[in-house]
């Protein structure tokens, strides 16, 4: 567990992990619950750095039935899922409390929302800088190396540190007509 950064704290049997303990991987999620042999078994929580978390029935260190929960609190539903659609676009939060009043939308559901570090982008599980290529946590700890797919998506979808003023070329727009054509209507 040293090797990879990972920790264990709980009932060891055999040197292994056995009873119930709190396993902590390297990316700071954390399984609470019980182990058997060294392997997740019975009932556990596992817990993610964004505040979601997977309840579920382990067996040998597979996940035999569980649920999905999302750091609002929105349970994931495989059947009947109505929540993001294409109608209906509004984060988990504003379903539950209401739009907030006009002014500034809500960017994320958290309020207020992260500052993100210059030059970043926030891609869900932490912060992302284009010129190293590297995903952080929240916190600055290195969670991975992204690949050239993840790049991509991050730089084409996710939130930027930075504000991009969106403008008209009058001489390139559609909309523009020259003072020549306006005297001819």
């Amino acid at each position: 567990m040293e090797f990879i950064g990972s920790t264990y704290k709980g009932d060891i049997q055999n040197g292994r992990m056995d009873g119930k303990g709190e396993y902590t991987f390297a990316t700071d999620s954390k399984y609470e619950g019980e182990m058997k042999d060294g392997m997740f078994h019975g009932k556990g929580v596992l817990h993610f750095p964004n505040g979601s978390k997977y309840e579920a029935t382990w067996e040998n260190g597979i996940a035999k039935q569980g649920s999905f929960t999302f750091a609002d609190g929105l349970q994931y539903q495989e059947k009947d899922w109505d929540y993001c659609d294409g109608y209906d676009r509004r984060f988990y939060t504003e379903r539950c409390n209401g739009l907030r009043p006009a002014g500034k939308s809500q960017l994320t559901d958290l309020h207020p929302p992260r500052i993100i570090t210059d030059g970043c982008y926030d891609c869900g599980d932490g912060f992302y800088d284009p010129k190293t290529r590297v995903v952080t946590s929240y916190t600055g700890r290195f969670l991975r190396n992204a690949d050239d797919s993840e790049h991509e998506w991050i730089l084409r979808t996710c939130r930027k540190a930075w504000d991009e003023v969106a403008s008209v070329d009058p001489e390139k727009s559609v909309a523009y007509i020259s003072e020549e054509i306006r005297n001819l209507i």
